[in-house]
């Protein structure tokens, strides 16, 4: 990811790596060079709701995350989750998923991102798009 220095780099990867949540689902975090975030997640059936297929909270879970990262590296600021809205398509049909993100709009205050989760055969499972409210620089 060439968008952030080194320090940005380390700061935002070690955050994610320590996440409890990051750590307990086997998330991983990934930016193209763009800087735009890729969360992927290795199915686990420890994360099924009573159906058999993938809960839809880890749906939410990956794109809050996956736009998390994709504003925090592209403002270069500490952000938060202001508002989430989620669309669940289809089921992931028991299938690794990997959540793209691309930022919207950022301005002074808030910063908007649309997501994408997709199954491991390229089926879009979920999209989302959320704002996230602008603290402050990154802590490096």
């Amino acid at each position: 990811m060439s968008l952030l220095s080194k320090d940005a780099q380390i700061f935002l990867a070690t955050g994610f790596k320590s996440a409890p949540v990051a750590k307990t689902m086997g998330l991983i975090l990934t930016y193209d060079d763009e800087g735009n975030a890729q969360i992927a997640w290795k199915r686990e059936p420890g994360y099924d709701h009573g159906m058999g297929d993938t809960h839809g909270g880890i749906f939410c879970t990956m794109l809050d995350s996956a736009g998390w990262f994709t504003v925090a590296a592209q403002c270069k600021k500490m952000v938060v989750t202001s508002d989430l809205h989620v669309r669940m398509l289809q089921p992931a049909k028991q299938q690794d998923l990997v959540a793209t993100a691309r930022m919207v709009r950022s301005g002074g205050k808030l910063a908007v991102a649309s997501m994408e989760l997709h199954s491991a055969d390229g089926q879009l499972v979920a999209t989302g798009t959320a704002s996230f409210a602008i603290l402050g620089d990154l802590p490096i």
